[in-house]
């Protein structure tokens, strides 16, 4: 039986300054238990804008259109090496706040969100420029006046929304008693659906798939929406596959911390090679959280807030076409129970096991792609290169396992080491941002094998102190694809069990 194939993936930022102080959990604590602080009132100063963002270069490779080999080149920090950008790129785009504030409306079924008269008519005149939305721009309801939006927030517990610190809309509540619906949760959540649906909306464009051909889609967010009979219940990924298009799509949401991303590229893959589906996509949006996160490290040291974009992605999984690269579902690695906290025991249960079971060394990998969280935001943060620090105790592990020598680890490290471009949004950094690379690195490329690792931290959720993580194998594709995948197996199994009724039959007339 054939594996599944990486076809593509499509990557989104949105740059929300606003959000960062208004949203991010860093700025909105900060509010509550020291509102005077130094910090809160440095926080405006320290916002980039649009242009800054567009021009990053860490953002120009998450989207497609700088190569990491290039961003690895160039000196950190990045912040200090701006390029020209562009906004965007064959695989996705770098959306500014205001245009998201209508996706994020055109997301609302509710009649929750709402926007001030003037600035809604602004919204709908710029999505009616945009390649992927602009048949839906008529659907912006151009508003309400500044004194209702006003009332909303300061009397009825509405989320602000917010444009160069001037309230220009509103989320409001969707119950009055349910804390999981209330206005603060409903704009986090309506967030997770807008970026989920910008991501799917440009991955079948790029590929011109036709919508109705998605069978079945998993979102993968580190957010979770329900009410309060059950919080977590779901369903962001049936309501991103409505707005999407995809009308013969089903789905779930898959959750597990930062690596909810490698479980759900591991649960399509095996969905696609069980051929329960032909086509699964994974999906995730934007967490408005993380938004800001460190901020106080890089105000502290002078540094813009670089953790000003929510991020999304999407990825299609289909059957094997003999071109595109292969989705190892043999070649697992998972972090048990019972494997350890340490990070040597982490890294051997997620990068070790898949070897292993290969017969391969940590040589026969062409590029890892784990925890990919940018240094320019981690670093003034006191948590160093997280992608180079896996590098190198992936390195220590070929070094006890007698597969490289300790003086080439640092070799080693430089060749494998992919630089970390992804925004801190949890799960978005968490192995997936190469998957847009790796379809041309396998394919066109001179790559033959990488692994997604997948990291995620279960004691967040306060129910164990153990931690997650998943792992696989993506390899070359040889050209080969199994006969009896090109055909229907239901129909040869009908002809089968039609042959041997009909041998059965002879042989009772012969006696």
């Amino acid at each position: 039986m054939d594996y599944a194939t990486l076809r593509a993936a499509s990557y989104v930022l949105v740059h929300t300054p606003d959000m960062v102080e208004k949203n991010g959990t860093t700025q909105t604590t900060e509010r509550i238990v020291n509102p005077d602080s130094d910090y809160l009132k440095k926080v405006r100063e320290h916002l980039r804008s649009y242009e800054d963002v567009v021009n990053y270069p860490p953002n120009q490779t998450y989207i497609g259109n700088l190569p990491y080999s290039q961003l690895k080149e160039l000196p950190q920090p990045w912040y200090q090496h701006q390029m020209t950008g562009q906004r965007y790129s064959d695989i996705g785009e770098i959306m500014p706040q205001k245009e998201f504030y209508g996706i994020i409306q055109l997301c609302d079924v509710f009649e929750l969100v709402h926007l001030e008269a003037s600035y809604g008519k602004a919204v709908k005149e710029a999505l009616k420029e945009h390649p992927l939305f602009k048949a839906d721009a008529a659907k912006i309801k151009e508003g309400q006046s500044l004194e209702w939006l006003k009332t909303q927030v300061e009397e009825h517990h509405a989320e602000g929304l917010y444009e160069n610190y001037q309230l220009v809309g509103c989320v409001q509540q969707a119950h009055e008693i349910d804390v999981n619906l209330n206005a603060h949760v409903m704009l986090e959540n309506l967030v997770v659906k807008a970026g989920g649906v910008m991501s799917l909306r440009h991955l079948l464009a790029q590929q011109g798939i036709d919508p109705a051909d998605v069978d079945y889609v998993i979102e993968c967010s580190e957010e979770a929406c329900g009410d309060m009979n059950q919080r977590g219940g779901g369903n962001f990924a049936k309501s991103i596959a409505e707005l999407a298009g995809c009308v013969n799509a089903t789905g779930s949401d898959i959750r597990g911390f930062c690596a909810a991303p490698t479980h759900a590229l591991i649960s399509a893959a095996s969905l696609v090679r069980a051929q329960t589906f032909k086509n699964v996509v994974i999906v995730a949006g934007g967490a408005t959280a993380k938004l800001g996160m460190n901020g106080k490290s890089h105000v502290e040291k002078g540094l813009p807030i670089l953790e000003d974009v929510l991020g999304g992605f999407a990825a299609l999984i289909s059957e094997n076409d003999g071109k595109h690269p292969l989705l190892r579902t043999d070649l697992v690695g998972r972090h048990k129970v019972s494997s350890g906290s340490s990070p040597q025991a982490v890294t051997t249960a997620l990068v070790a096991t898949p070897l292993d079971l290969a017969g391969y060394t940590v040589n026969d990998i062409d590029a890892y792609s784990l925890e990919m969280q940018n240094p320019d935001i981690t670093k003034p943060a006191g948590a160093g290169d997280v992608p180079v620090a896996n590098l190198k105790m992936i390195g220590a592990i070929g070094v006890i396992r007698k597969e490289i020598e300790r003086s080439q680890l640092a070799s080693f490290v430089a060749e494998k080491a992919l630089p970390g471009w992804a925004p801190t949004q949890g799960h978005i950094p968490s192995g997936v941002p190469y998957l847009g690379f790796a379809v041309t690195d396998l394919t066109t490329g001179d790559k033959n094998r990488a692994m997604i690792v997948g990291k995620g931290s279960l004691f967040l959720g306060r129910m164990t102190n153990l931690f997650d993580g998943m792992s696989i194998i993506i390899e070359r594709n040889s050209g080969e694809v199994s006969q009896a995948d090109q055909t229907d197996l239901k129909g040869e199994v009908r002809q089968a069990v039609a042959k041997a009724l009909r041998e059965f039959a002879a042989n009772m007339t012969e006696e």
